[in-house]
C-alpha cells in the first residue's frame, strides 16, 4: 500500500485532484468513482478550480457513485445524487447522463443493486475510486464486519454512522435514513486504483488500522491491503498514529516526481 502524508486537507485535496486530472488527460472518458461527505470536498474544489482556469477538460469524464441513501425521494437535497450534482457534475461541466449510481428510491432495492453492478461492468469498471474512511474503518457504507467479498447491496447503518452524518440533516440523527445502497467491499476492490483520503485526528486510529493493522472484516478499510494499486493520502493529524510514518515520508520523497500517486 502506498501511503502519502501531507500537511493538511487542502494539500491532500490538491494532490488527489492532480492524480484525477492526469488520468483524464490520458483517458478523457475515464470512469471516476466519487464519494460524499466532508473529506473529498478539497478534491472537488481543486478540480473545479482547474476547470475554471481552463487547465483541464472534464466534459468527457464519467462518474460512478459509491453509495446512496435508501428511501429519500429523487431531488432531495441530501440524496447523494443531488449532492454530487452540486459538488462534482455542475462545477466540472460533466453531463448528467455520464453519471452512474444505484436507485435509492427503487421499490426493489436488491434489483436496483444488481442493476448497478451490471452498469459498472458494462461501463468497463471504475478507473479511479476516491474513498473516505469512517472513524470505525468503514468505506462506502460497509460497516464493521461487512464481508470483504461483498457486492453492491442494501445495508443498515450503525447508530454511530447516523450520528456522524447528522450534521447534514440539521444535527438530528433521527432524520438520517437507516438504510443505504452501497458498493460492497468486493465491488470497491474491482477499481483499478483506490485512493483513500483521510483528514483530522478523529481518523487517526482508523488509518493506522487500515495500513498497519491486520486484515479483518472488523475494519473493512483494511481490505485495501489486498489491492495492487491502493493509495492512502493522510494529513499529519490523520497519520499521527502510524508507527511507520517516517518510512512512508521517506519512501514518497524518493519517488520520481513523474510517477505521482
Amino acid at each position: 500500500m502506498e501511503v502519502v502524508i501531507v500537511e493538511d486537507a487542502a494539500a491532500g485535496g490538491a494532490l488527489v485532484a492532480e492524480a484525477v486530472a492526469r488520468l483524464l488527460a490520458r483517458r478523457p472518458d475515464a470512469l471516476i468513482g466519487v464519494a460524499t461527505g466532508s473529506t473529498p470536498l478539497p478534491v472537488y474544489e481543486a478540480l473545479a478550480a482547474m476547470a475554471r482556469r481552463g487547465e483541464a477538460d472534464f466534459s468527457r469524464a464519467r462518474i460512478a457513485q459509491l453509495d446512496e441513501y435508501a428511501g429519500l425521494p429523487p431531488g432531495h437535497p441530501e440524496c447523494y445524487r443531488s449532492v454530487l450534482a452540486r459538488q462534482v457534475l455542475e462545477p466540472l461541466g460533466i453531463p448528467a447522463d455520464s453519471f452512474l449510481g444505484p436507485d435509492g428510491s427503487a421499490d426493489d432495492p436488491a434489483a436496483a443493486c444488481a442493476a448497478y453492478e451490471r452498469a459498472l461492468a458494462a461501463a468497463g469498471g471504475v478507473d479511479l475510486q476516491l474513498l473516505g474512511i469512517g472513524t470505525d474503518g468503514h468505506i462506502g457504507f460497509n460497516e464493521p464486519c461487512s464481508s470483504l467479498s461483498s457486492r453492491t447491496r442494501l445495508k443498515t447503518l450503525t447508530e454511530r454512522t447516523r450520528a456522524d452524518n447528522a450534521r447534514f440533516f440539521g444535527g438530528d440523527p433521527g432524520r438520517v435514513p437507516r438504510h443505504v445502497l452501497t458498493q460492497g467491499v468486493g465491488t470497491i476492490l474491482d477499481a483499478r486504483h483506490l485512493v483513500l483520503l483521510a483528514t483530522g485526528e478523529a481518523k487517526a486510529q482508523a488509518v493506522a488500522a487500515t495500513v498497519e493493522g491486520p486484515l479483518t472484516a472488523r475494519c473493512p478499510s483494511s481490505a485495501l491491503q489486498l489491492h495492487p494499486h491502493a493509495t492512502v493520502v493522510a494529513d499529519e493529524a490523520a497519520a499521527s498514529r502510524l508507527e511507520l510514518a517516517a518510512y512512508f515520508r521517506s519512501a514518497f520523497a524518493a519517488k520520481p516526481a513523474w510517477q505521482g500517486i
